[in-house]
């Protein structure tokens, strides 16, 4: 029989893991999704005079203590992105690359607000952009596309690509390229504004340089909480809540940054503590 989690968690930062942490002590079954670096912000903060009971703490000190309190609890994080969810017959099916998991409800804690990569990102997705290349790909077999990489996680996508493409071109926005198809083309340079009325012509890059292509693909940016989750409400580019932590959708909750300011570590703890004990409340009842 498929496993179903209680709740999945969508980050891995101070409100994520203070959500997996409360879930857990409920009994529940709880994987966190996150990246290497749990919350760049707090890693990079040089000191927290603001958290009480822990004046001038290093943001990265205090991280490493939040992560070994959720490991100690026996939290597990899965270093992967969620690509998109969708909701059937009460339960939520998260797409992970290739695989899917299933849970009965879902905690949004991805950190501050996406910022897109470039102009008119919201007119042209779906118009000849994308997010997820493997997802998307068999549309373009045998056209030219770029991809954009946030980091390298995306060069796998651009390796998939260049075996049914006619043409890939890879733009990387990160400092070092690791294994990359001899067919992808790294452009060096940086991506500036999007070609095209109706859809995607191309892409102009800050050199001047203008490439034609039919597909571009953003990889590797945080995704924006509604275009994850369709139908979610987002007002001023934050997630809306109540003080449940409860969004529109029945079994989603969200805490931390995304749900707007003040961005502070404890706000954040106990948006996610409060997430997480309705989450598991919402999930004994499923």
């Amino acid at each position: 029989m498929e496993k179903i989690y209680d709740l999945v968690i969508l980050g891995c930062g101070p409100a994520g893991l203070s959500a997996a942490i409360n879930a857990t002590i409920r009994n529940k079954e709880v994987v966190v999704m996150g990246t290497e670096i749990c919350s760049p912000p707090l890693h990079k903060a040089q000191v927290v005079d603001n958290y009480l009971g822990l004046p001038a703490m290093k943001g990265k000190d205090l991280l490493d203590a939040f992560q070994e309190h959720a490991e100690k609890m026996g939290v597990k994080i899965m270093a992967q992105k969620a690509e998109t969810i969708t909701e059937m017959d009460g339960l939520y099916l998260i797409l992970l690359g290739e695989d899917v998991i299933t849970s009965r409800t879902i905690v949004i804690a991805t950190g501050v607000p996406y910022k897109p990569t470039l102009p008119q990102e919201d007119f042209f997705l779906g118009k000849g952009l994308g997010y997820c290349a493997t997802c998307d790909g068999p549309i373009y077999r045998g056209k030219d596309v770029l991809l954009i990489g946030h980091s390298d996680e995306a060069e796998h996508e651009a390796n998939f690509m260049a075996e049914i493409c006619n043409k890939v071109y890879y733009i990387p926005l990160y400092k070092k390229v690791g294994s990359l198809d001899s067919r992808v083309q790294i452009l060096d340079s940086r991506p500036d504004s999007i070609i095209g009325t109706d859809f995607v012509e191309g892409l102009r890059l800050k050199d001047g340089r203008e490439i034609a292509v039919e597909g571009l693909f953003v990889l590797g940016g945080e995704t924006a909480p509604d275009r994850l989750i369709p139908g979610l409400k987002i007002e001023k580019n934050h997630i809306i809540v109540n003080r449940q932590q409860e969004t529109n959708l029945p079994g989603v909750y969200a805490a931390g940054d995304c749900t707007g300011p003040p961005y502070q570590v404890a706000k954040s703890v106990g948006e996610g503590q409060v997430a997480g004990l309705n989450a598991a409340k919402y999930a004994s009842k499923r």
